[in-house]
């Protein structure tokens, strides 16, 4: 509808309008109610877009603060000081042989320490250049390790190569500001059954680690005699190398020298050096023998790659002396600190013998006062075995300095965990040389009965790496020289990924020995050092509670399960410690996982313990522990009666194997020109919640970790299914999973051979043989058969384990279950060295 339009008179009388007033103009409605609405439109949208703007870097705010939480360490002061490893606070544990990795090497408990080491080869041989160095299984030495080792003072090894054996021996004393001297004895004899005696070159070396400087010193010609050095942790020091002779006290022997003094771009970088060094020109030729050409070093130059690669101020200072003799001989290499200023006579000859001596009877004796092993009747032999076993875990402890690299979930890429130390316990020297958080809680249980002041260090060392929010990397791969032993694929460890929390299992050691013998002097320090280490284990524990809690209340579940089902016959839980042991089929949030219980019932009750020994709140722990100790709960979640056993519970099928995979080839194209066929997973039935009716190591933890109560009807057929050879029971050991299992030794895919899924492992074993213990010396229905089990289990893991060692020269990762032969890793001196405690009988 139009507006109607105003008239206006023009004539004399009408006035005319004034200028400065103007009719105002009839409101045009529709128009601004149109021009409003745009406005509230326009108004919305800038609103959204600002809100939307706000929210994006809020998230990426959220998401950069929470990855920098990963990589921040907890708040609360240190459990170590920050000088507690240095020569001033600990001169008796700075140096040591906290190189694992190599057969025969020692350095300082400091950042940038120093190192030194030996490696050798032998002449005239089928295979020329078999230099050794770093501990290699491919090396197939018939057997090495410790003999003796105190973890302190002084240790005695013993390396067997195919037609010699090397006998290696050090001992330090103390004097100075900055730990002492030291001297190392090499001795070489040649086997019974070697057909003439070998010539062996032996390589003794020292190199920096970025800071401080080494000077060779040569004498006749091609002798380094000494090499002279200085750095920040050291101060001055002297390396002499003293010359070959057939024994103490004999005369030299004919010998050729060589020396290297060049520069390292890195630790891991030593072997390759000498290798690309070694010449063949050189000529061995003694009085009474043909001349002969042998391999030596010559020069070295850094390649013009390696110029690029590495900054030259990263460089380090590498010193080799080369002694090529003909066995049997000895020799001899002294250290000696420029601060040791009012130094009696030298560590050499026989003033070494005797110290070795002395070192050698107060070993024995201490050995004897903490395992009682002659009071119970062994052979002199199976005791040289526990020696050795217990002298492998402590002389394969080690220092390491460095970074671990993490990759937070809130992160698209890898990130850098803080720098810091980890002293620690390995579980091999040749395949594992670097620290795993859950085998360390079994390694101290050993070390905490010879020095608890080793065990209190180790855990601090461990607790020291935890981040604001809990969580501990599992798998420590500090520096280049671990890094080049792992490979790529494991090196990155993930934040939401836990470990099996058995420093609790220490903890509780400690604990014990505190309650039993509160005057002794390590108990002494137990209190102030709980109370430092008390945050730390709060948050962990809290970490663990909730980042790892399972479907319903007081359920546990493993994160970190492979993920990728079609290749995997079941994907592995690697974070649980148990690897390929069969879990639910198909991974899920809904599983719940039955070992995990256990542990977060373990650690419940000793954080409740701790709490109230240092009069902090308990109540939380102590209910936590009530709920999850009892029997009722722990039936409900986990006992499965179909197969009267404890078990985890998931989205399972057992109607799963491994397949050759079909590729399709289309009618006359080449076969080559399309993918390998693999083994992949057919899954034949759909899988369903339900219990993973798996019977193993899993299915006892409520029984190993003695949480079910003495009279618990479960008891019976717990140890039924131990003692039936049909399921765990063999001759050398309880075996990790049924034999009447589907997945008993099936391979996962077809380049992982099984793992835990039926050889005998030594951890879980002690774990039982502790649990038999403990039921068969308290009052209960099952007591009779489980004293029964427990001398029948203990005789076999005993046996076994030392008979191996005399057939093979090693202790194993694990046992054959149908033969008892040792396999994987060795030597494996980590938790199968718990061998010890068995014999001992200290649970």
């Amino acid at each position: 509808m139009g507006r109607r339009r105003k008239r206006v008179a023009t004539g004399d009388g009408v006035p005319s309008p004034r200028k400065e007033e103007k009719t105002p103009a009839p409101p045009r409605k529709e128009k601004k109610k149109k021009t409003d609405i745009g406005k509230v439109f326009i108004n919305i949208s800038i609103g959204l877009c600002i809100f939307s703007l706000i929210w994006f870097f809020y998230a990426l705010y959220m998401r950069s603060s929470l990855a920098r939480r990963v990589v921040t360490l907890h708040p609360s002061p240190r459990v170590l000081d920050a000088n507690s490893s240095s020569p001033a606070v600990s001169p008796e544990r700075y140096w040591g042989t906290y190189r694992p990795q190599v057969y025969f090497g020692m350095k300082t408990r400091s950042p940038r320490s120093v190192v030194t080491g030996l490696m050798w080869m032998r002449q005239f041989a089928e295979m020329d250049g078999n230099l050794r160095h770093t501990c290699e299984q491919g090396d197939h030495l018939l057997g090495y390790g410790w003999l003796m080792h105190d973890g302190v003072s002084f240790g005695v090894q013993e390396v067997h190569d195919r037609e010699f054996t090397l006998t290696t021996e050090f001992v330090k004393r103390m004097g100075g500001d900055h730990g002492g001297d030291w001297t190392w004895r090499i001795t070489a004899k040649q086997h019974s059954t070697a057909s003439s005696a070998p010539v062996i070159s032996l390589m003794f070396y020292a190199a920096t680690d970025v800071q401080g400087s080494l000077q060779a010193h040569v004498e006749e010609k091609n002798r380094l005699s000494s090499v002279t050095g200085t750095s920040e942790e050291l101060g001055n020091f002297k390396i002499t190398f003293g010359k070959p002779t057939a024994g103490e006290g004999a005369s030299g022997k004919y010998a050729r020298y060589n020396y290297l003094q060049t520069k390292s771009p890195g630790l891991d970088k030593l072997t390759d050096i000498v290798k690309d060094s070694l010449n063949h020109k050189f000529t061995f030729s003694p009085s009474k023998g043909e001349k002969r050409s042998y391999f030596a070093m010559d020069s070295y130059k850094v390649t013009n790659h390696q110029n690029q690669q590495k900054d030259p101020k990263m460089e380090s200072d590498f010193v080799v002396h080369q002694v090529t003799v003909q066995t049997p001989f000895q020799i001899e290499v002294l250290f000696e600190s420029g601060s040791f200023r009012e130094r009696p006579i030298q560590l050499v000859g026989s003033v070494l013998t005797d110290e070795l001596e002395k070192r050698k009877l107060a070993f024995d004796e201490k050995f004897e006062s903490s395992f009682g092993l002659q009071a119970k009747g062994f052979t002199s032999s199976k005791i040289e075995f526990a020696k050795a076993a217990l002298s492998n875990m402590l002389g394969g402890m080690g220092y390491f300095f460095g970074q671990s690299v993490v990759q937070p979930a809130y992160n698209e890429h890898p990130v850098l965990y803080p720098e810091g130390p980890l002293f620690t316990a390995v579980p091999s020297r040749s395949f594992f040389p670097r620290g795993f958080l859950w085998d360390e809680g079994f390694h101290q249980l050993l070390i905490s009965k010879w020095d608890t002041q080793l065990t209190q260090d180790v855990i601090a060392h461990w607790l020291d790496l935890i981040n604001v929010e809990g969580w501990i990397p599992r798998e420590q791969i500090l520096d280049d020289e671990a890094r080049s032993k792992v490979p790529s694929e494991f090196i990155v460890q993930h934040n939401e990924n836990a470990n099996p929390p058995t420093l609790f299992l220490a903890l509780q050691e400690l604990l014990e020995q505190l309650d039993a013998q509160p005057e002794l002097s390590s108990s002494q320090t137990m209190i102030p050092f709980l109370r430092r280490l008390y945050p730390r284990l709060q948050i962990w524990f809290e970490w663990f509670n909730t980042t790892q809690a399972g479907p319903i209340a007081n359920s546990y579940r493993w994160r970190g399960r492979d993920k990728d089902t079609n290749l995997f016959l079941n994907p592995k839980t690697l974070t649980s410690g148990l690897d390929d042991y069969p879990r639910a089929s198909h991974p899920s949030a809904e599983e719940r996982h039955v070992d995990l219980y256990c542990w977060m019932t373990l650690a419940s009750g000793i954080m409740a313990n701790v709490a109230r020994i240092l009069g902090e709140p308990h109540q939380v722990y102590e209910n936590t522990h009530h709920a999850l100790s009892n029997n009722d709960l722990l039936n409900k979640l986990h006992w499965s009666e179909n197969l009267h056993a404890f078990s985890d519970y998931g989205n399972h099928t057992q109607a799963v194997s491994l397949q050759q995979e079909k590729v399709f080839v289309p009618p006359g194209q080449p076969r080559h020109q399309f993918p390998v066929a693999r083994l992949v997973r057919s899954v034949r039935k759909a899988p369903k919640l339900q219990y993973v009716n798996a019977l193993g190591y899993v299915s006892l933890f409520p029984f190993l970790l003695q949480i079910l109560t003495p009279d618990s009807p479960k008891m019976e057929h717990i140890l039924r299914d131990i003692q039936d050879p049909d399921r765990l029971w063999t001759p050398y050991g309880m075996r990790s999973l049924s034999r009447s299992d589907p997945l008993y030794m099936k391979r996962n895919t077809e380049h992982d051979a099984p793992y835990w899924r039926g050889a005998i492992w030594i951890n879980i074993n002690y774990l039982a043989v502790r649990a038999l213990h403990h039921y068969g010396s308290i009052e209960g229905p099952h007591k009779e058969k489980a004293a029964t089990l427990y001398q029948e289990l203990r005789t076999n893991l005993i046996n076994n384990v030392y008979k191996q060692y005399m057939d093979t020269g090693y202790i194993w990762d694990q046992y054959n279950d149908s033969t008892g032969r040792g396999q994987g890793s060795h030597p494996f001196t980590g938790w199968s060295a718990l061998t010890v405690l068995i014999m001992a009988e200290e649970y």
